[in-house]
């Protein structure tokens, strides 16, 4: 399968990641293995979680998330076929948060404890600290790379004015620099993307891994007139943000285009991302392996240019 530079650094994934927020709760260990085996059978090898996954769940204080992957890890081996991302800065229970040295070097060593790795191959910036001068997060960053314990850093919630800050730091100081920026991508969330930010990461080899890329779940159809959805957390927000004239139009051209091309609406919203400029791999989150079979083809799927054109028309901003 395809793969992609992840900046300029050295990691390359394919065009497709794992998200894992739902790993330890939604997804339990037994299932969370399974969609991690079959994820990568299908021959991917990006897995991306963070610190603070799953602290919302009551009883949970974060971290489960990474060590349900820690445990895979452990029971299947071969560390070096897959590319492990995870985000340090969201606010953890009875630890910190925030990019200050102290707690960079802090919140590293839990993770690659529950992760039980020696190493983290995208250590992330999960949420910008306004309160800490970007030289002292940047420069604890490049003492991690020099150990060995981290290979390649990125960014996620950073808007244009602030990336660009963060890239000319790095180059003063000579130290490393986000290769990856990971914002909120898809057809009906265009705007917010499409504009300075995707301008800068194109412009300083930035590789976008974007997430939400199936709106809450609106893409993949599911949304449609008569269908019940009263069980889904996300349908208020669904309906409010997207059940509209526009977002009708982009259900059909997503239905002309998954007749053609004999695929799944889902894969063709992903496919189109992946067609697109300064994207690397978008991230889909999964509950079960048969969520994941929906999406599974992406890396395989290519989308010829009226295709495209007729997804980009649809649901211009």
């Amino acid at each position: 399968m395809q793969q992609r530079k992840i900046g300029r650094s050295d990691l390359k994934i394919a065009p497709l990641v794992l998200g894992t927020n739902t790993f330890g709760w939604s997804a339990d260990t037994q299932t969370s293995f399974a969609i991690l085996d079959a994820f990568v059978e299908a021959g991917y090898n990006a897995i991306d979680t963070a610190d603070v996954y799953s602290r919302w769940v009551p009883g949970h204080v974060g971290g489960e998330s990474e060590t349900v992957i820690g445990e895979w890890l452990k029971a299947r081996g071969r560390r070096e076929r897959v590319v492990i991302a995870t985000k340090v800065g969201a606010r953890m229970l009875n630890w910190g948060e925030g990019l200050s040295a102290s707690y960079i070097v802090k919140a590293v060593e839990g993770s690659l404890k529950r992760l039980q790795t020696d190493y983290i191959d995208l250590y992330q910036s999960h949420v910008d600290d306004a309160r800490t001068p970007l030289d002292e997060t940047l420069e604890a960053y490049d003492r991690l790379i020099k150990s060995g314990k981290v290979r390649a850093i990125g960014a996620s919630h950073y808007d244009a004015p602030r990336l660009s800050e963060a890239l000319r730091v790095s180059q003063d100081k000579g130290v490393c620099r986000y290769n990856s920026l990971q914002p909120r991508y898809n057809l009906c969330d265009r705007a917010d993307f499409e504009t300075a930010v995707q301008e800068v990461c194109v412009k300083n080899d930035v590789g976008v891994i974007c997430y939400s890329v199936l709106a809450k779940g609106f893409l993949t159809g599911k949304y449609r007139p008569g269908v019940d959805n009263s069980q889904s957390k996300w349908e208020e927000m669904v309906k409010r943000r997207y059940v509209n004239d526009r977002g009708r139009r982009i259900l059909s051209a997503l239905e002309e285009v998954a007749e053609e091309q004999n695929a799944t609406q889902a894969e063709v919203a992903v496919a189109w991302l992946v067609a697109q400029p300064g994207i690397v791999a978008p991230i889909i989150g999964v509950r079960s392996v048969g969520q994941l079979n929906d999406l599974i083809n992406v890396g395989r799927l290519a989308l010829d240019k009226r295709q495209l054109d007729v997804l980009s028309a649809a649901s211009a901003p």
